[in-house]
């Protein structure tokens, strides 16, 4: 029997996101083993028939000794386990994973997510997280990427090869989970945010654009999922207040709250690939999402939603309120549309299906 090491960050990297990969590694007989941070969800990536290695990976410090000692705890995991290949997810398991795996010869692939923020601020960190990258990938089997743009930046900057890189529908979305409802019928025009409210998701814009539609009385309304970050505190507390906003905090089931709504809006700076597209438009709901890669290959511009200028309140409020004036029939077609893009493109299955055919390549 072959052995899998999956090394990731967080619970929800691999339960939500990765499931069916996991679930499809313990079909073809494979023994996977997760190493992820200690807790109580835990169990429900056991029960998928995995065994779980507890590693503690600080996702946010930049201090070096946190650092040095998650390689360590990957050399070791790494020498006991005797994994035929080890993936990761996220950037401290693919920098780390990726440096261990090298030192044991063990066949590594990785998976970015996304560039992050450092890629998008630039500056020193930027510079400190490629050249880690640089080390931890050398040797990666395959580094899969979710969009085109962030495989070239790492090409373009000698971080991976060509050769290296392979370029996925992001995570996929399943089609079953995610299945499709009628658009509602209601009066109000309910738009939903799903993320971490923070300024490079645009919350800054998204308010700007509601504060305009609030004050010319246009009925619609505008739901937020997410944790916050403090700084948006009272922000959050004072457009509730005045009842711009409808906030409903961190929700462990996005589906019930999406199928309400008749639009997904995300008006990012930067993205992997947006899994709360994949997921709104598989369940027939409309998206306005910014025009960049990561978010507007989940969307058939002006057909399944409308793309908007990044960091663009002006153009975000004129895509909103357009979509708010078109017709039942018209927002309908529009989510109709969404969802046979995702059958089509999006289709987890196919998602999967390729990271295991490159697994036993």
């Amino acid at each position: 029997m072959k052995k899998v090491l999956i090394l990731s960050n967080h619970f929800a990297t691999i339960y939500k996101f990765r499931r069916e990969l996991v679930e499809k590694l313990v079909e073809k007989g494979y023994e996977v083993v997760v190493s992820l941070p200690k807790g109580d969800d835990n169990k429900e990536i056991e029960a998928l028939g995995v065994r779980i290695i507890e590693t503690y990976v600080d996702r946010k410090s930049l201090n070096p000794i946190k650092d040095i000692k998650l390689f360590l705890d990957y050399l070791k995991i790494i020498k006991k386990e005797k994994p035929d290949i080890a993936i990761g997810y996220t950037i401290k398991p693919n920098i780390y994973g990726g440096m261990a795996s090298r030192i044991r010869k063990t066949p590594f692939i990785a998976n970015v997510t996304g560039l992050g923020s450092a890629y998008y601020k630039g500056g020193m960190l930027k510079k400190i997280v490629s050249t880690l990258y640089k080390v931890g990938l050398k040797k990666a089997k395959s580094v899969f990427f979710e969009n085109v743009q962030n495989a070239q930046v790492m090409i373009d900057d000698k971080t991976i090869t060509k050769e290296q890189a392979a370029v996925m529908n992001g995570a996929g979305v399943n089609l079953e989970r995610f299945s499709f409802s009628p658009m509602p019928k209601d009066d109000i025009t309910k738009f939903l945010f799903v993320g971490r409210v923070m300024e490079e998701k645009g919350v800054n814009e998204l308010f700007d654009a509601i504060k305009k539609i609030k004050s010319e009385g246009i009925k619609a309304e505008f739901g937020f999922l997410g944790w916050f970050e403090e700084d948006y505190s009272q922000i959050i507390k004072d457009l509730e207040a005045k009842d711009y906003i409808k906030y409903y905090g961190y929700q462990k089931d996005v589906v019930k709250f999406m199928r309400e709504a008749h639009c997904i809006v995300l008006p990012s700076y930067h993205e992997g690939m947006a899994n709360v597209l994949l997921e709104g438009a598989s369940i027939g709901r409309a998206l306005i999402a910014s025009d960049i890669h990561g978010c507007k290959e989940s969307i058939i511009n002006g057909v399944s939603g409308f793309t908007c200028k990044v960091k663009d309140s002006g153009d975000l409020y004129d895509k909103i309120k357009k979509f708010v004036l078109m017709s039942y029939d018209d927002k309908a077609k529009m989510g109709q549309c969404g969802r046979r893009h995702m059958e089509d493109v999006f289709d987890k299955r196919k998602v999967v299906e390729m990271t295991v055919e490159e697994i036993e390549r």
